[in-house]
């Protein structure tokens, strides 16, 4: 016969066991719900990017058709020439395509020094910061008979490499420039006065490897390619100011900054567009749209000039992540 001890003993073995068994269970049980989410989170990043993916195939239909497709009232019914933005809605979710004409942005390969300096300067880049990366850039797409000093510190990093000392063919290759970081480059967040975040360029995003350095879109070119384009800050800050509350539509409402803005100013671009899109999916939550976005890119060119091309459009670039402004 079993005396109370031993009775007790196997209680409290029984207990222990018990809250080793509940623990295990409440541990699997967290496992397979982070799991659950995770994959629930997923399939939505993948419905968003392929969304995402056809909002670029509706825009170039709609950019394609052009201002020819008309409302009865006049209006265009997909693009007129020089819209900044296509909102679009599907039935498993929206998206904003931006038309990001590459002539809204500062050819790094033909940008003088002063240029340069004055763009990075409207970025926020430290004086010291801008001397550094101007000079670099300069060596960096300039022919040489020989190695230049910048060639020795190239060498040293790792891994080494040498400077190609030729135009840039793609505007990736500035990460490699001395001086240049991933924040300059991608740009970053900040807030401003009301507390609010808001994102200030990179230089993927002032500068381009495409078009010339003549006139620039007014709806789309950031505040600093403006500045270095020579139109004077005020005017600048005034012009961006105007397009946030409305973009631009027409030419003639561009008419009071053309004087100020020595006619570096129109609408549209050339050929060469970005087209941003970024999408969000529908769900039952209070707003009505899931948390999860996804944003894909395609840098485009339309076949305009060459007559003996049926391809209406080539996309020269394609980015399955692309940040948004």
């Amino acid at each position: 016969m079993r005396t109370r001890t031993e009775k007790g003993g196997a209680l409290l073995t029984v207990l222990w066991l018990s809250a080793a068994l509940s623990a295990i269970a409440f541990s699997v049980a967290s496992t397979v719900r982070s799991e659950t989410e995770r994959t629930s989170t997923h399939i939505d990043q993948v419905r968003a990017y392929y969304l995402a993916t056809g909002a670029i195939d509706r825009a170039l239909m709609w950019i394609q058709i052009g201002p020819n497709a008309r409302r009865p009232d006049g209006t265009p019914m997909f693009y007129d020439y020089g819209w900044p933005v296509l909102p679009m809605q599907f039935p498993s979710g929206m998206a904003t395509v931006e038309v990001i004409p590459e002539a809204s942005k500062l050819n790094v390969n033909r940008a003088t020094a002063a240029e340069l300096g004055n763009m990075l300067l409207a970025m926020g880049i430290s004086p010291a910061s801008a001397q550094e990366i101007v000079p670099a850039i300069i060596d960096w797409r300039s022919p040489r008979p020989g190695p230049s000093p910048l060639d020795q510190l190239y060498l040293t990093l790792g891994p080494t490499f040498r400077p190609r000392h030729a135009s840039l063919e793609q505007i990736e290759e500035l990460l490699y420039v001395r001086g240049v970081t991933p924040e300059m480059f991608h740009g970053t967040w900040s807030r401003n006065e009301a507390g609010a975040l808001i994102r200030l360029p990179g230089l993927k995003d002032t500068l381009t490897v495409y078009g010339f350095n003549n006139t620039y879109d007014a709806n789309t070119t950031p505040v600093p390619v403006l500045i270095a384009a020579g139109v004077p800050p005020d005017v600048a800050a005034a012009l961006d100011a105007r397009r946030r509350q409305r973009p631009f539509f027409k030419q003639e409402e561009l008419n009071p900054f053309m004087g100020p803005a020595q006619g570096k100013l129109k609408l549209g671009g050339n050929s060469i567009f970005t087209l941003r899109a970024t999408a969000t999916l529908r769900a039952q939550t209070p707003t009505g749209f899931s948390d999860v976005r996804r944003s894909v890119s395609a840098v485009v060119k339309f076949n305009v000039d060459v007559k003996d091309d049926p391809s209406p459009y080539w996309v020269l670039r394609w980015y399955d992540n692309a940040g948004t402004n």
